[in-house]
């Protein structure tokens, strides 16, 4: 009996032991944790790492694909198409230019036909006092002597209508000489700078075929150099849309200007006849 109370003391004691050492044991495990912690400013070489890339980012990115290159060893197809182009965008500010001086002749010479012509005292008063080289004295001057020729097949005001027509539509014809050229560069110079892409491409892909090996770098320099053909297309194109609306619009304005002209300029003729 006293044995069994003697071995069941000897197991509250063993128990009551363990639950106090195991604290201990747990306080003991727990600093591992910090020393790994200790250990973890090892990391600091990917930090340098992180710091060395900059450092090789600002190195020298400059390629030796461009313009320059394209014109030196492209061949006598893509330095065609570039030629074609160029020509086309100097021919379209040349033009431009041109045509805009000769609207903004024309745009004052109707105001000087407001200011001189139509307050003069009579129709040939009037057309002295224009330019000689003005379009709406060209017309004054054509509508005056179809007004006194009565030897015609047409009555008069079919006859003086008639000619300040034909004066309309060659002054007409002289706005539009040259805007077509603009339209079409419009349209065609896109198509011409992709075909130097096309050609671009090809020639790359037949050199890299040729060499036989295949990396990015002898892929990514001759094929961005041929879509620069591309890039240059468009930017023959966009300007000269653009200035082909803008110089329609302004002949517009004076057609109707001259249009109006030979409307007043054949109604005062005719009540003048009569």
């Amino acid at each position: 009996m006293n044995f069994k109370k003697l071995t069941i003391a000897a197991a509250i004691v063993a128990m009551t032991s363990l639950s106090a050492v195991a604290p201990v044991f747990a306080q003991a495990a727990a600093p591992a944790a910090p020393a790994a912690d200790a250990a973890a400013p090892a990391p600091a070489a990917p930090a340098a790492d992180a710091a060395a890339k900059p450092a090789g980012n600002s190195a020298d990115q400059s390629t030796p694909y461009g313009i320059q290159h394209m014109v030196e060893t492209g061949g006598w197809i893509s330095r065609t198409i570039l030629g074609v182009l160029v020509i086309m965008s100097a021919g379209t500010w040349y033009i431009f230019f041109t045509k805009w001086i000769e609207q903004q002749r024309l745009l004052g010479q109707a105001a000087q036909v407001e200011k001189k012509f139509w307050t003069s005292a009579t129709l040939n008063e009037g057309v002295d006092k224009l330019p000689k080289n003005s379009v709406f004295r060209g017309i004054a001057e054509a509508g005056l002597k179809a007004s006194t020729n009565s030897s015609t097949l047409v009555g008069l005001n079919d006859w003086i209508g008639m000619t300040l027509t034909r004066q309309l539509e060659d002054a007409n014809a002289r706005l539009q000489g040259g805007v077509a050229f603009l339209g079409s560069v419009g349209s065609v110079s896109p198509f011409v700078g992709l075909l130097g892409t096309v050609i671009g491409i090809l020639n790359a892909l037949i050199g890299i075929g040729v060499a036989g090996q295949m990396s990015i770098d002898k892929v990514a320099g001759p094929v961005g150099e041929a879509l620069q053909m591309t890039a240059i297309g468009l930017f023959v194109a966009v300007p000269a849309v653009l200035l082909y609306n803008y110089l329609v619009r302004r002949n517009k304005v004076i057609t109707e200007k001259l249009r109006a002209f030979a409307g007043d300029l054949q109604a005062y003729l005719i009540s003048k006849s009569k």
